[in-house]
């Protein structure tokens, strides 16, 4: 299929024309997803910033990221299974409790959904030293940014502009209150061997989500849609022919 334009956002195709939407991962784009879509039918789409998509028109999180998407959902129709991976799952929890009647059920693998207890964020002790110093106001903003550069992630470090900001946003953002307020049911879909989001947030998370269940897949890690594309495109399948008795 070729390169389209949907809901003011570029995507494709895949397979048939299911009622199926999928969003990509940070730095990745719609072809994340052809192998699952492959099988199910469906639209992935480049959100904005990744792929063909040109970038937001400010930073902001994945609530605004919702926004740009909700015309897709719209464009779409009728009630879509919405799937996302890592960054889009984030997105997709904001549109399945935003527009309840658009969406039969939601998938997520991999998705940092809430912050553990005791649980902090990775941060290098020079970075750490220079935050606390430009607090003081002892270095000036723009050593911080250096430092930023310097010591942050590769996702940081690959980040340009607007996209950088609005990695700043989202890698501080939790969903507990999107999650309880979900109305579809989810099905959590997670590699065992997940190191960069790990099953534990996927099973606290669904301690919080009304009708939810939680698959984990032995020896895969978070790149789920490219290491298990056949457990997403099964749990896409479930919603859009549920056999009775399933989960809906």
């Amino acid at each position: 299929m070729a390169l389209e334009t949907i809901g003011g956002l570029f995507g494709e195709r895949f397979g048939g024309d299911a009622p199926v939407l999928a969003l990509h991962g940070w730095g990745r784009d719609r072809r994340d997803w052809a192998p699952v879509l492959s099988a199910t039918g469906g639209w992935a789409v480049d959100l904005p910033g990744f792929g063909a998509s040109p970038p937001p028109p400010r930073a902001m999180g994945a609530a605004g990221y919702a926004t740009l998407v909700e015309p897709v959902l719209a464009a779409l129709g009728g009630p879509v299974v919405l799937a996302g991976h890592s960054f889009g799952g984030r997105v997709a929890v904001h549109l399945a409790v935003r527009q309840p009647d658009r969406v039969r059920g939601l998938v997520l693998a991999g998705v940092p959904l809430v912050r553990l207890p005791g649980a902090r964020p990775r941060v290098s002790v020079r970075f750490r030293a220079v935050r606390v110093a430009r607090r003081l106001r002892l270095v000036s903003a723009e050593a911080l940014d250096r430092a930023r550069r310097r010591y942050g992630s590769a996702d940081y470090r690959a980040a340009e502009g607007v996209m950088r900001q609005v990695l700043v946003r989202v890698v501080t953002e939790s969903y507990e209150q999107e999650l309880g307020a979900l109305a579809c049911p989810v099905h959590l879909v997670w590699g065992e061997a997940d190191g960069v989001v790990p099953p534990p947030v996927a099973t606290r998370a669904l301690t919080l989500i009304p009708a939810g269940r939680l698959t984990l897949l032995p020896g895969v890690g978070h790149d789920v849609p490219a290491e298990a594309p056949g457990a997403l495109a099964g749990a896409i399948a479930a919603w859009l022919d549920p056999s009775p008795g399933e989960l809906r």
